[in-house]
């Protein structure tokens, strides 16, 4: 478990780093196309969540990422979390969640820089990457979690009725 919060705290602290480089380098000029009309790095002020959604509400967001927190630590607690992808999933889900929270208890919003232009995406940041990529992940666990259960499901019926049979077979063979 050291391991993968090692990995959330450099999560945290490329966020960080990245966020810096673009208030003190990018927010004096507004936007560098890398790709002009495609892909920019601009600098945003996100008073929202994800996507800008909710915006100017930083109490309930500071408050659903305290709860966040504590979901994440029930998880642990209880061994919901098995495996290197489960691990993997918290701690990017983990390293996000903490990026964008110091911004927003530090500053009162998020500062994104990653901008879409060609498709009018909104604006993002490496701590929404690494959300999203935990996001991503925790959802092909709990697919691969279902598909496994079913799979087991399957066995325990063919097992119950193996075993069935072969007791109905053991009765005539005693009769």
């Amino acid at each position: 478990m050291v391991l993968y919060l090692l990995l959330a705290a450099l999560m945290v602290a490329a966020d960080q780093l990245i966020k810096y480089w673009t208030v003190t380098v990018l927010q004096p000029i507004g936007s560098i196309p890398i790709l002009q009309d495609v892909f920019h790095l601009t600098y945003v002020e996100n008073t929202g969540a994800a996507f800008s959604m909710l915006e100017g509400r930083q109490g309930f967001f500071i408050l659903v990422t305290l709860a966040a927190f504590g979901f994440m630590a029930y998880l642990y607690r209880t061994g919901m979390i098995k495996g290197v992808l489960g691990n993997l999933c918290v701690s990017f889900i983990l390293g996000g969640a903490v990026g964008n929270f110091i911004d927003r208890l530090r500053l009162g919003y998020v500062i994104d820089l990653f901008d879409f232009c060609l498709i009018d995406f909104p604006v993002f940041n490496f701590a929404d990457i690494c959300i999203t990529i935990g996001g991503i992940l925790f959802v092909w666990l709990a697919f691969l979690d279902y598909k496994a259960e079913v799979e087991a499901e399957k066995a325990r019926k063919l097992a119950q009725q193996q075993a069935a049979a072969q007791a109905v077979q053991e009765e005539q063979e005693q009769a």
